[in-house]
C-alpha cells in the first residue's frame, strides 16, 4: 500500500499486467494519498476481505478462462467490495454479462489514468449513498422484511440470499413507497449512471427479484410491472392474508407486464 495514503482516502487494488497504465496510475493515486496495490494474479477471497479494499479493478485477460467465474464470486461473495472492469476491447455482449454479474463499472483500454480514477471515485460514493440508505429502516412488507443493516430481505426469518444488485434494486423499489419508478430511474439510481437505449439490465434482475420472492413467499405479490413506464413496490396479498399488525392490501389494476419482466 502507498505510504502516503491514509485512513480515509479509497483503498484500490488492481488486478493488471499493463506496466505502463499500472506506473502512471501510481504516480497519480500517489500525488492523491490514495491506498492502493497491485495483484499479479486472482486472490483469495479471504485476502481481499483483509486489505479492507473500497474497490478492485480486473483486466479479464489477467484471470484468463476463469475470469467470468471470478467476477461473479467477487460481486455474490464480496457486496461490500466496488469490482471495476478495465480491460480491452469487447463485445457488448460481454460488457453487459459483466455488469449483470455485478460489476459497477466497465472500462475499455486503451483509458486514461484519471479517467479510471473518476470513475473509482464514482464507485465510491454511490456506494456510500447505498450504505446511508441502508441505514433507514425500510418497514415490513407483505411476509418480506428487508434488512439494510445485512444487505438482506428475508421471509420469516429466512434469507432470499441476494446478490448486492439485487438488494439495491428491491430497497429503491421499496423506498418510493408504492410510487411506480421508470426502468431509467431504476438504472440510474442502482448502477449509477444513464441507462443506455436497449439495455435491458432493469428487466433481468427484476425477474430474479421476483423468481426468489415468489419461491419464498409465494401467497404475496411484491413488484408490479407497468408497462412501458417501470416498475412499483407494494405488497399485496393474493389471498387476502396478513401478516399480525398489518392491514390487507387493497389490489390494484395490473398493467400488462412487459416480455422482460
Amino acid at each position: 500500500m502507498s505510504p502516503a495514503a491514509d485512513a480515509h482516502s479509497p483503498r484500490v487494488a488492481i488486478l493488471d499486467r499493463d506496466t505502463g497504465l499500472l506506473q502512471v496510475l501510481a504516480n497519480r493515486m500517489d500525488a492523491a494519498g490514495w491506498s492502493h496495490r497491485v495483484l499479479a494474479s486472482h486472490v483469495p477471497l479471504d485476502q481481499l476481505v483483509a486489505m479492507r479494499l473500497n474497490v478492485l479493478v480486473i483486466d479479464l485477460t489477467v484471470l484468463g478462462p476463469q475470469a467470468w467465474t471470478y467476477v461473479e464470486t467477487l460481486c455474490t461473495q464480496l457486496p461490500g467490495l466496488g469490482v471495476i472492469v478495465c480491460t480491452g476491447q469487447s463485445s457488448v455482449a460481454q460488457r453487459v454479462r459483466g455488469l449483470r454479474l455485478g460489476a459497477d463499472d466497465w472500462v475499455t483500454k486503451p483509458c486514461h489514468a484519471e479517467e479510471l480514477m473518476a470513475r473509482i471515485v464514482a464507485v465510491i460514493r454511490r456506494r456510500r449513498r447505498a450504505d446511508t440508505r441502508a441505514d433507514q429502516a425500510i418497514p415490513r412488507s407483505g411476509e418480506l422484511e428487508i434488512r439494510g443493516d445485512q444487505f438482506q430481505a428475508f421471509v420469516n426469518g429466512a434469507s432470499l440470499d441476494l446478490t448486492r444488485r439485487e438488494y439495491e434494486l428491491i430497497e429503491v423499489l421499496a423506498a418510493a413507497e408504492g410510487q411506480v419508478i421508470e426502468r431509467e430511474q431504476i438504472y440510474q439510481r442502482v448502477w449509477g449512471y444513464a441507462m443506455v437505449h436497449g439495455d435491458r439490465s432493469v428487466d433481468v434482475f427484476v425477474r430474479k427479484l421476483r423468481q426468489k420472492l415468489e419461491r419464498m413467499s409465494p401467497r404475496w405479490r411484491y413488484i408490479h410491472t407497468h408497462f412501458g413506464i417501470g416498475y412499483r413496490f407494494d405488497a399485496q396479498s393474493l389471498d387476502g392474508s396478513q401478516p399480525p399488525g398489518q392491514a390487507a392490501a387493497v389490489p390494484e389494476p395490473e398493467l400488462a407486464d412487459s416480455v422482460a419482466g
